[in-house]
């Protein structure tokens, strides 16, 4: 974990978990914390994830994205070669990939961020390290997650805490948003960390790439329409588009294929409604404004 890293959401755990702090950045810091855990499982999931920071922050974004992924690459090398790791990639990693049909694996890698040039980065090496040193490596190509806890940098989690806002008589019936005709595969977060779990119980992968998805569209639009839809202030809500939070460059259209996950694990996915996901999400800000 990182220096000062928030705690409160391990709270009730905490006398169960061994933490060992890191700096992703530097390498002797991420070596040693490799020294001390010894991981038989590796879920490499931190990095700078927000698209919009790494417009102002590309190089940043960069070092922590895909020099980071080196820098914990190396350390598992050096001290437990044969331990299983998870690299999570992104669905930004295909960019301009608008069509009909849902992304496959196969499909080109053309990013629009400086994000999906950094996950394309830390994919790459990824590979190279499973392929060089065979290294048991799974490269997930994760489309987007939500559920409760989602920060509120993220989409739909701000537009939930906008919307209790104004249940609770905090800020005007008006909701800032972006861009609405955006339509990404939407996942809840826990069927995703189920499936990264099943996907760590299958023993050597070297360098496989999987997309983790629901197949599902979702415009933007509808998503914060549906939110809208389960509060009572609902009918009284108005849309601003605020341009601030438009991009240099907007991926119009991701859509994954699930199949070959499908296939790696026999078939039947964990899925939640997404609707549910967004009752949970709102239930969330619901207890945290409340208190």
């Amino acid at each position: 974990m990182r220096k000062g890293a928030d705690k409160k959401n391990i709270q009730h755990i905490l006398k169960d978990l061994h933490l060992v702090e890191m700096e992703l950045t530097d390498g002797h810091s991420v070596l040693n914390a490799v020294h001390k855990a010894m991981p038989d499982r590796v879920f490499h999931l931190a990095g700078q994830s927000f698209v919009p920071t790494s417009w102002t922050s590309p190089a940043n974004t960069f070092e922590v994205n895909a020099v980071g992924t080196i820098h914990l690459l190396e350390a598992v090398r050096r001290e437990c070669k044969d331990a299983y790791v998870q690299v999570a990639g992104s669905s930004e990693e295909y960019g301009d990939a608008y069509g009909e049909e849902p992304i496959a694996e196969n499909r080109e890698l053309r990013p629009l961020s400086p994000y999906g040039v950094s996950k394309v980065a830390a994919d790459l090496v990824s590979f190279q390290y499973a392929k060089s040193y065979g290294m048991n490596i799974c490269i997930t190509r994760t489309f987007n997650q939500s559920g409760p806890r989602r920060g509120e940098e993220f989409f739909d989690s701000n537009w939930a805490k906008q919307i209790v806002e104004i249940e609770a008589g905090l800020r005007p019936p008006l909701i800032k948003h972006g861009n609405l005709d955006a339509v990404r595969d939407l996942s809840d977060a826990r069927d995703t960390v189920q499936i990264y779990w099943m996907l760590s119980n299958l023993g050597y992968l070297r360098g496989v790439r999987v997309n983790v998805c629901s197949g599902y569209g979702f415009r933007m639009k509808w998503v914060l329409n549906k939110l809208i839809s389960f509060s009572l202030d609902g009918p009284c809500i108005k849309l601003v588009q605020d341009p601030e939070r438009m991009r240099p460059s907007d991926v119009p259209w991701l859509v994954g294929d699930p199949t070959a996950l499908k296939a790696l694990l026999g078939g039947v996915l964990p899925h939640r409604a997404y609707e549910q996901t967004l009752s949970d999400l709102l239930a969330y800000w619901r207890g945290r404004i409340g208190k």
